[in-house]
């Protein structure tokens, strides 16, 4: 059993432990004053995350990407024909400074995957339209990411995968709800 939570949990030498399993366990053992019972979730999700991720820039660096350049592509392909969008637009969504997004943009012009132009109702405004090989590369990828995504959900039960989904839809909201809205990176306080 590991105790030092609520809710003991068997943990039959039978049935082979995860990494966070072994971790909980030994908590409740060193210090069984302690209510570990949050790390069964938020440390399967963090370490989950990290394996993901890895997944995730694989599947991009198979077509030359890394996992910031798809975020751009991806803004782009997503707002739909003609594909582009302002440079403002594309900071807010990512949640980006201006800057860093310009630089971004010109690392990515400079390989032919995107180009900027005028509005043309607007001299003044600028807009990154995705290149017809732009949007070649981030469809292939997103295509390699979801196969592998739906290879390794194989494994798990649709009951279960509508479950977990469900689950973590639910606590996704309640952080974002309690959660001060994020600030784009590079932004300083207004105090300085």
């Amino acid at each position: 059993m590991i105790v030092g939570y609520r809710g003991a949990m068997s943990t039959s030498p039978r049935r082979r432990q995860d990494s966070t399993g072994q971790v909980v366990e030994a908590w409740g053992r060193e210090r069984p004053d302690l209510d570990a019972s949050s790390l069964e979730l938020f440390s399967r999700v963090t370490r989950l995350a990290k394996y993901l991720d890895q997944v995730r820039q694989d599947a991009f660096a198979r077509h030359g990407l890394q996992g910031w350049e798809f975020d751009v592509l991806a803004e782009l392909r997503r707002s739909g024909a003609p594909y582009e969008l302002t440079p403002g637009q594309m900071s807010a969504a990512i949640l980006l400074s201006t800057g860093a997004m310009t630089n971004r943009l010109n690392r990515i012009e400079a390989t032919g995957l995107i180009e900027r132009h005028e509005d043309p109702s607007d001299g003044r405004v600028v807009r990154v339209r995705l290149t017809d090989a732009g949007r070649e590369r981030v469809d292939a990828a997103l295509a390699d990411l979801l196969a592998r995504q739906s290879e390794l959900m194989k494994s798990v039960a649709r009951t279960n995968r509508t479950r977990v989904v469900s689950t973590l839809a639910h606590l996704l909201k309640q952080f974002e709800a309690a959660a001060p809205k994020p600030r784009p990176r590079g932004f300083q306080n207004s105090s300085g």
